[in-house]
């Protein structure tokens, strides 16, 4: 690739050769498995035999994953590294590693790349987790990001999707809904804004569910957490799309049904404002929502007394034999079952 990339008129005009260099400059190392990351054909890594390296590929295209009218690319990279990180969480392992690669059109100059790698930066601080690499090339449109972490967990630690067993408490840590809401509202403020550029933004009172969108958490402490309670959860998911999707592919990975309590879904008292704005039922955005990045497991009974006082994560329900379904109970005693795509139409009363 030519060393002339991106907009000539950057600012900042030192090439791809440079601009890597400015992104190695701010790489920390965090983690002693990593030899050498960044500056080489590829990065060197040594794990010890009883350690298990487990891995995950992700994209994210401009438009559909993300839209730069309102995202910041700094939160942009924070967010990219905190959906990677949550995959491994969600193995109840320790991400270590992750490498990026960038495909961007000439219309993103180089100072617009390194503002997307602060965030970048700032999050394998947060997450403890080493950049060792990656690639950037140019496009003909937009902005495309891979992404590819990797975690290391002791064999007998990692967790499954398909080990729930019926009797099961099912948990998640959070709260749901509120990174959809947020981008309800940010669609709503760009819709206003494209037709008068003149209003301005009514953000204001609305930073919890903005930031739930724009510069999500991942539950980084939950697997030390465990290991404090002597627990290991049965079965584990990340909650990338919504909690209905996201329970269901549990469910079908260890063939079982599910019980859920509408009123013990943890939703928190900013996104219920906004829904009530939007007129959309909260539990509704809760199910469908998805970006919550949060972590939905399943926990056997007999552990309920080391976990019962927990502030990180909720119980919504328990595991069920597959015959009974998989069924959300409302809060006048409705039974529904659960759909993946679950929304006002394709709620199905069962009782």
């Amino acid at each position: 690739m030519s060393e002339e990339l991106y907009n000539e008129n950057t600012s900042i005009p030192f090439g791809k050769s440079g601009l890597i260099q400015k992104i190695k400059e701010k790489t920390s190392k965090y983690n002693s498995q990593t030899v050498f990351s960044i500056g080489d054909d590829a990065s060197v890594s040594n794990f010890k035999d009883t350690e298990m390296v487990l891995s995950k590929s992700l994209i994210f295209a401009e438009g559909i994953h993300f839209d730069l009218t309102y995202t910041p690319l700094k939160h942009l990279g924070y967010k990219v590294v905190t959906a990677a990180v949550t995959s491994i969480y969600a193995m109840n392992a320790k991400p270590i590693q992750i490498s990026i690669a960038l495909s961007v059109s000439n219309s993103i100059m180089q100072k617009h790349i390194l503002e997307f790698y602060d965030g970048v930066h700032a999050a394998c601080k947060n997450y403890v987790i080493d950049l060792i690499g990656g690639d950037i090339t140019t496009s003909k449109k937009g902005i495309t990001i891979a992404a590819f972490v990797t975690g290391i967990a002791q064999k007998d630690e990692i967790v499954f999707r398909s080990g729930a067993l019926p009797t099961d408490l099912l948990c998640v840590t959070g709260d749901l809904g509120a990174s959809y809401l947020g981008l309800q509202l940010l669609e709503r403020e760009k819709t206003i804004f494209n037709s008068n550029p003149n209003v301005q933004p009514e953000l204001k009172g609305y930073e919890y569910v903005l930031r739930r969108q724009l510069k999500p958490e991942s539950p980084k402490d939950l697997t030390d957490y465990f290991k404090k309670k002597a627990v290991k959860p049965t079965s584990m998911i990340s909650l990338s799309n919504g909690l209905a999707s996201e329970i269901i592919n549990l469910c079908n990975s260890s063939n079982v049904g599910c019980e859920i309590f509408q009123e013990r879904i943890p939703i928190s008292s900013e996104a219920e404002k906004l829904a009530k704005e939007f007129n959309i039922d909260p539990v509704i955005a809760a199910l469908n929502g998805g970006e919550d990045y949060e972590l939905l497991f399943t926990i056997p009974l007999s552990d309920y007394e080391k976990i019962k006082n927990n502030d990180m994560f909720s119980i919504i329900g328990s595991i069920n034999t597959l015959d009974k379904g998989r069924n959300i109970v409302m809060q006048d005693g409705t039974i529904i079952t659960l759909e993946p795509s679950l929304n006002n139409q394709t709620f199905q009363n069962v009782q």
